[in-house]
């Protein structure tokens, strides 16, 4: 993960948010889960910076999307009690992977802002700019 790409993963995902008519707040994080990129769009909602940096987070800690981790942090699911902290565990999280044979996650963006589709569908248009490294 560099900063030119994870500036662009930002400007993906905002451009995503403008068609989507959200306000979000995107993160890009490396694969120690560090902040590399973060923007926030005008008038977006006050907990957007800690939840897009935390589903981020998320996403490089659990090697998932914080969409496929929601089931399983509700009461029953195998990781109840995951949630909090630095855990974000709704949509909007994705990781990034390597192309190499193991496929290790080396970074991850996060969103936050609209609704759980619109913030999956940001991370998502971040994420398309990713080759594999």
């Amino acid at each position: 993960m560099n900063l030119e790409l994870a500036l662009r993963m930002c400007e993906a995902s905002v451009k995503q948010a403008w068609r989507e008519g959200a306000l979000v707040s995107v993160a890009v994080v490396d694969a120690g889960g560090h902040l590399v990129a973060f923007q926030r769009m005008d008038g977006s909602e006050i907990a957007g910076p800690a939840l897009a940096s935390g589903k981020a987070y998320t996403a490089v800690a659990r090697r998932m999307s914080t969409a496929d981790l929601a089931p399983l942090v509700v009461p029953g699911g195998e990781l109840y009690g995951l949630a909090g902290d630095r855990y974000v565990c709704f949509g909007g999280g994705i990781p990034l992977r390597d192309s190499g044979e193991g496929r290790r996650v080396v970074g991850a963006v996060g969103v936050s802002g609209g609704t759980v589709a619109q913030d999956v569908a940001c991370a998502e248009a971040a994420a398309a700019l990713w080759d594999g490294g």
